[in-house]
């Protein structure tokens, strides 16, 4: 009887001790997964092709009973690409741009050897040769320009009156009253830190090596006092024409703002962002400053709208107004279950779910390739013939695997992200003018976040704002075709000779889509 006890005790302690085993491998899987995961994010590359971008056929997914998927090898590794042809030598010559200036070096022979090596009679020249051609890049120069201004006077008035009319010509107007920068010059340091990435104090240091004594203080209340006088009013007219778009992207980023009213300058606000979509014939992109991340931050800014948007997983997207109907985001998927992939041993990967998960989402954006070019309405088409029924095995086959998966894994994690984001994910079919995934407006916020790591925060919340409108207008004018800094001069020189709040007319002028030809970018 007691030794009844003791195996029973026994069978007890080890029932416990396999569960706490298993318990310990899940912990140790779900760690190991973690480091691979962040030594690839820390140094391996960010692109997410692979050897495992294979054909479609090479899983059945569309058999008679989706939740039985036939895997096969991974496909070899793909054979390097064949070489260029190299170069000829001076080819870059022909590829100069045109309306670049010549400046002409002739090459002569000093007056001490023209003389013939065989009689010693004096050479003459019998013709010329284009030997060769050079891009010489010359430094931005600053220019002092000083207005003059003429003073006139009545010859009879000055012999017969008692007072004389002095009459003035009158100067252009300034963009910041009593201040010394020209449009050119506001134009410049808001190119170099919204398109270039340089912070104001390296180009503090830069105008200075130059011997010009500008600070970063001063150049940044000229972008504020710019932004606020003049881009604002355009910001907000791009705003009421965005809303009145059908089909739109949204993202958000981190953003730092030092001396935020109630917040320690440790906190992070938010840099959010929302565009036009591929259908726009005047594309616009728009940054908003906002101190936080709350649900109401995108109702606000959407009020009033109509239509698509495109976006993440935030579940602040998903309580806008019904008027709104929120598309998921394919790209985020795929990412998800190739990060999975990549934290698997390489013998492992073939065969694995996350290898069957990836391929459906490859499928689904190599149909998207192949009708890239095609009407909106052919896309509607195609993607119901085509999608849909990949779709459908796709979302039969994470229903089938979610229960013999952990969700602590990162397989799992992309399953059940798949699942839950579903009823968004799939709305792409609804229109051909929806896109399949948010890259648009990711590659649009892509250089935001790219400068921040350069100039890192804002102090004040004015400077955000200012940030958030000048980012605007510059990548705005970037997806027109535009030169940033020829229209963002035109634009301030223009602003500055009438009252953009009170003329619609001149503000009309001034959008991005209706600004002159020599704004224009040159190819």
């Amino acid at each position: 009887m007691k030794s009844e006890v003791i195996v029973d005790d026994l069978l007890i302690e080890n029932a416990a001790l396999k569960a706490e085993l298993s318990e310990v491998k899940q912990k140790l899987s779900w760690l190991t997964e973690q480091l691979a995961s962040s030594r690839r994010k820390l140094y391996g590359s960010t692109s997410e092709k692979s050897v495992y971008d294979g054909s479609f056929e090479q899983v059945t997914l569309l058999a008679d009973n989706p939740e039985q998927i036939i895997l096969h090898d991974a496909p070899p590794a793909s054979s390097p690409p064949a070489k260029e042809t190299p170069r000829k030598r001076g080819e870059l010559s022909t590829r100069l741009p045109e309306h670049l200036p010549v400046e002409t070096v002739e090459c002569m022979l000093p007056e001490s050897e023209q003389k013939c090596g065989i009689c010693g009679e004096p050479l003459h020249a019998i013709g010329k040769e284009l030997a060769r051609r050079e891009l010489k890049i010359i430094p931005a120069k600053a220019v002092i320009v000083e207005y003059i201004r003429s003073a006139y006077a009545c010859r009879n008035c000055e012999k017969t009156a008692q007072c004389v009319p002095v009459v003035k010509a009158q100067l252009l107007p300034q963009v910041i009253k009593g201040s010394m920068c020209a449009p050119e010059t506001v134009a410049h340091i808001a190119v170099q830190k919204c398109i270039m990435g340089s912070p104001l104090y390296r180009q503090e240091q830069d105008w200075q090596r130059n011997g010009i004594r500008i600070t970063r203080q001063t150049m940044a209340n000229w972008l504020i006092r710019c932004s606020e006088d003049y881009l604002e009013p355009i910001y907000g007219e791009l705003h009421r024409r965005l809303l009145s778009h059908r089909f739109l992207h949204s993202d958000d980023t981190v953003f730092q703002v030092l001396r935020e009213p109630g917040k320690p300058a440790q906190s992070d606000s938010r840099m959010w962002l929302y565009r036009t979509g591929a259908d726009a014939k005047a594309p616009i992109v728009l940054y908003d400053y906002q101190p936080d991340r709350r649900q109401e931050r995108p109702r606000e800014f959407l009020r009033g709208y109509r239509g698509y948007l495109m976006t993440d997983a935030y579940a602040a997207y998903h309580n806008l107004p019904d008027e709104i109907v929120v598309v998921g985001c394919f790209a985020h998927v795929r990412s998800r279950f190739f990060d999975a992939l990549k934290c698997l041993k390489e013998e492992e990967r073939p065969s694995s779910l996350a290898y069957t998960g990836k391929q459906y989402c490859d499928r689904l954006f190599d149909i998207e390739r192949e009708i890239k070019n095609k009407t909106f309405d052919e896309r509607f088409a195609l993607r119901n013939e085509q999608s849909a029924p990949i779709l459908e095995a796709f979302h039969a086959w994470l229903v089938s695997v979610k229960p013999h998966i952990s969700t602590k894994c990162k397989t799992g994690s992309a399953v059940i992200y798949a699942l839950n984001q579903w009823k968004y994910l799939e709305r792409f079919l609804l229109d051909g003018h929806i896109e399949i995934s948010n890259n648009r407006a990711e590659r649009s916020v892509k250089p935001f976040v790219i400068n921040r790591k350069n100039f890192l925060f804002s102090t004040s919340v004015a400077g955000a704002r200012s940030t958030a409108v000048w980012h605007s207008l510059t990548e705005t004018a970037k997806e027109s075709g535009l030169n940033p800094f020829l229209y963002l001069s035109h634009l301030l020189r223009l602003a500055s000779s009438g009252n953009i709040r009170k003329d619609p007319g001149l503000l009309e002028s001034l959008l991005p889509d209706n600004a002159p030809m020599f704004c224009r970018a040159l190819d």
